[in-house]
Formats: structure tokens, C-alpha cells, sequence
């Protein structure tokens, strides 16, 4: 997934920030609201997580917002505010969850598997596709009955896939997947990676549209 990060304090931002690469997600972290709209317009994010007390305003006016002009994109809330009343108006605002300071950073990791999972229609985090039994919170990938690893930019692009089943993804799209792994995504970094994964989890499993893009393959 691509995440939007929107922190101002630049201790913690980093942490959150590492943590999350580490799980294989791309991260673009901003400290201002403005930043973060700017952001926004420049870019499609999976995910957004999101300080309240930021220098040029409070978040929960910047997520009202957000879904006041119809936007879904799912909100995780990072704050220090934990009064019960802070955590309800945070909901009510439209955020998809509310995790207060100081918190472990393999909880924030679960929060966002189990948050990406819902907005996917599917909050198991087991789940199959002809041979291979894929567990999304260990990110793990067995292909008949044998574990199959892949690099952090392999499971990115696949988790792509995984997400929008028969979709077709233009290959724009995936190199957005990649864009917190190589500050340039040369010409040809699509189609590596895709050779790579049809050769470690099976020829079909994903499917080319000359042209156009690529799409998860039937199962």
C-alpha cells in the first residue's frame, strides 16, 4: 500500500515511518496539513495516518474534510488526545480507527493490515487463491503447502493485485507501489517484477493486457 503519513513530530514520524516501510508499504510523510493536501492532490493513497494537533491546524477539521468532499480513503487517527469524547468525535469524523500515544509500533502494523483488509471486503487474514494460502497480517505465502518468499517490492506489487481481484492495474499504477523504493522506478521495473513473481508463485497468477496493464489471475 501507499500511505500518507501526517506527523509533526519528527522523532516519532520516523519510527512510524521505518516500521511501516519495514511491513513492505511505501510511505510519504508530511508535517503540515497543507503538505498533506498537496499530497493528496498529487498522488492516490491507500491509506492515511493522521495526527490531530499539527502545526497549521487540527486534523479532525482536515478529515472532516476529506469526507465531506466524498473521500473514502481509509483513516487511521495518531494522537495523545485519549479522552474517551476525543476518541468519539474522531469516529464520528470519519476516521476509520483511533490509536493513542505512545503505542507499539507492531500494533499500529496490525491496525493498518486489519483497516486495508475491511476497505478490501475481506477481514480474514487467510486467504486463497488456487494453490498458494496467503496470510495478509504474517505476510506469508504458502504454494502447495510450501512457503515461497518474497522481496518487499514483490509483495507490494502483489498485495496490489490481491486488492482489486480482476482489476486491471496500468502499470502507472503499480509503480506507485514501489515509489518508497527507488527514488526513480526505472522503465522496465514493472515487468521484472512480475516475471519474478509469475516464476514463485506460478505462471498465471498474473495475467497481461498488451497495452494496458496487468491483472490477478483466475484461480
Amino acid at each position: 500500500m501507499r500511505i500518507l503519513l501526517i506527523e509533526d513530530d519528527t522523532v516519532l514520524g520516523a519510527a512510524v515511518r521505518d516500521q511501516i516501510a519495514g511491513d513492505g508499504h511505501s510511505v510519504d510523510w508530511v508535517t503540515r496539513l497543507d503538505a498533506a493536501a498537496d499530497a493528496m492532490a498529487g498522488a492516490a493513497f491507500d491509506l492515511l495516518l493522521l495526527d490531530l494537533m499539527l502545526p497549521d491546524g487540527r486534523g479532525i477539521g482536515y478529515l472532516k474534510g476529506l469526507r465531506a468532499r466524498g473521500d473514502v480513503t481509509p483513516v487511521i487517527i495518531l494522537t495523545a488526545l485519549d479522552q474517551v469524547s476525543d476518541r468519539i468525535e474522531g469516529l464520528n469524523a470519519g476516521a476509520d480507527d483511533y490509536l493513542v500515544k505512545p503505542f507499539d509500533l507492531s500494533e499500529l502494523s496490525a491496525r493498518i493490515g486489519s483497516v486495508a483488509r475491511r476497505y478490501t471486503g475481506n477481514p480474514n487474514p487467510i486467504v486463497t487463491h488456487g494453490p498458494l494460502a496467503i496470510d495478509l497480517a504474517a505476510r506469508n505465502i504458502r504454494r502447495d503447502g510450501k512457503t515461497v518468499q518474497l522481496t518487499a517490492r514483490e509483495w507490494a506489487l502483489f498485495e496490489a493485485f490481491l486488492a482489486r481481484p480482476g482489476q486491471l492495474l496500468s502499470k502507472a499504477q503499480l509503480e506507485e507501489k514501489l515509489y518508497a523504493f527507488d527514488t526513480e522506478v526505472e522503465s522496465n521495473t514493472i515487468e521484472v517484477h512480475v516475471s519474478r513473481l509469475r516464476k514463485k508463485l506460478g505462471p498465471q497468477i498474473i495475467e497481461t493486457e498488451r497495452g494496458l496493464g496487468y491483472r490477478l489471475g483466475k484461480p
